[in-house]
């Protein structure tokens, strides 16, 4: 028998003052009710209650067993709202993991202003473009940028969204010549990014058009920031998010190719094991990191609004 169960129906007889009452507050039934006082007696090797057809009174040993009850119960009933309080505190160590690039450019201005509201939280921070086992690996956040949140085991919310630009320095276009159509780009250098599901296949979208474009990259690299300095070089065409390249785009130094041609977007998301029982501090960075990235001149979502 479940001891807890035992103490919980032996209280509610003893307050509520008969077995009919306690049953109907335990929903179940008198005699379920009388037999686990009878079971509970016969383990105690001892009677807790006095019966008469009238009332119920407390032995003595009975009053004892009340009273450790009442504590035992009054100290469950602590503990679980001491657990409830920590749940919605931010507080502790939070585990998160980052593509190495979006980390570096824009997460670490952040982390110093979310630290000062939240004194109580510490930052364990992991760069890295692999994308980790959150449960296995025991972080509590990971960062994730994709087409789409695929996997349906973790939940994930939206932080930004990141269109995707081709695009290669002046030199090289004064070079090679600036591509009018995407045949005439399979011709000439590319620099390509590894993590690509398509692998050297770029899917390409225009009004109502879609075209695959098939690349030969002089040089591959698993690092968008790579991919970025290898452009600014001259070394030739790549295709990378607003989030890398848009101070580059603005200032002139990589200059935007057949811009009605564009690559599928990528989102920014926040992704983490489970939406019940969500910890105050992952909840607490998260709406942090929405609020920031909604200012965000490379985030297209703020830009047109939420899809």
């Amino acid at each position: 028998m479940d001891r807890f169960r035992e103490m919980e129906t032996f209280m509610a007889v003893v307050e509520s003052g008969s077995f009919v009452a306690a049953a109907e507050k335990l929903r179940i039934s008198k005699s379920v009710a009388s037999r686990i006082i009878q079971d509970l007696e016969v383990r105690l090797g001892g009677r807790l209650l006095h019966r008469t057809t009238r009332k119920l009174s407390l032995t003595d040993i009975g009053q004892a067993y009340y009273q450790r009850c009442q504590h035992i119960l009054e100290e469950i009933t602590v503990a679980e709202g001491a657990v409830g309080k920590d749940r919605e505190a931010v507080i502790g160590i939070l585990k998160v993991s980052a593509p190495l690039t979006f980390g570096t450019m824009h997460l670490a201005q952040h982390w110093g202003e979310f630290l000062k509201r939240h004194p109580l939280v510490e930052i364990d921070l992991t760069l890295l473009d692999r994308r980790v086992d959150l449960v296995g690996e025991g972080y509590d956040l990971a960062i994730r940028i994709a087409p789409q949140q695929e996997d349906s085991s973790l939940v994930s919310r939206k932080l930004a969204t990141s269109r995707m630009v081709m695009c290669a320095s002046p030199q090289y276009l004064e070079k090679h010549g600036t591509p009018k159509t995407l045949e005439e780009i399979s011709r000439h250098e590319f620099i390509g990014y590894s993590y690509v599901p398509t692998g050297d296949i770029w899917t390409f979208k225009s009004i109502n058009v879609t075209e695959g474009l098939k690349v030969n990259p002089r040089l591959r690299v698993n690092n968008g920031d790579t991919c970025r300095l290898a452009a600014l070089q001259g070394l030739g065409i790549i295709v990378q998010p607003s989030f890398i390249i848009s101070n580059d785009l603005a200032s002139g130094h990589l200059i935007e190719i057949l811009p009605e041609w564009h690559a599928e977007e990528r989102g920014i998301y926040a992704v983490y094991p489970t939406r019940q029982h969500l910890s105050g501090k992952v909840r607490a960075l998260v709406d942090y990191l929405a609020d920031k990235f909604k200012h965000e001149k490379w985030n297209s979502h703020a830009q047109k609004g939420p899809r």
